[in-house]
């Protein structure tokens, strides 16, 4: 499973809109409005890196929008929670 955190800046009259179309984005698992130098966070579990490629440059660039975005790769995850058996309902 790929973990990946997409920082966005958006057209800040979209936030909600935009934000919203990400929850329907296949592997988007979550998604934060934020402070700061970005508008939008979403974290994205993928089975593949070239499943989150997909995701970012044939999915993503489809949200009228998204202005720029930052990808970042999760190395490890450091939690409490059992996250593999959470996301691995259906695989």
């Amino acid at each position: 499973m790929v973990t990946s955190f997409i920082l966005m800046t958006v057209d800040r009259h979209k936030v909600n809109d935009i934000a919203q179309q990400l929850t329907e984005v296949p592997g988007v698992s979550e998604v934060y409005s934020v402070s700061g130098n970005y508008d939008l966070v979403a974290i994205t579990r993928v089975p593949t890196n070239d499943d989150l490629a997909e995701l970012v440059t044939s999915k993503l660039v489809k949200i009228e929008g998204i202005e720029t975005t930052d990808t970042m790769l999760a190395f490890k995850a450091f939690s409490k929670h059992d996250l593999d058996s959470m996301f691995a309902v259906g695989l």
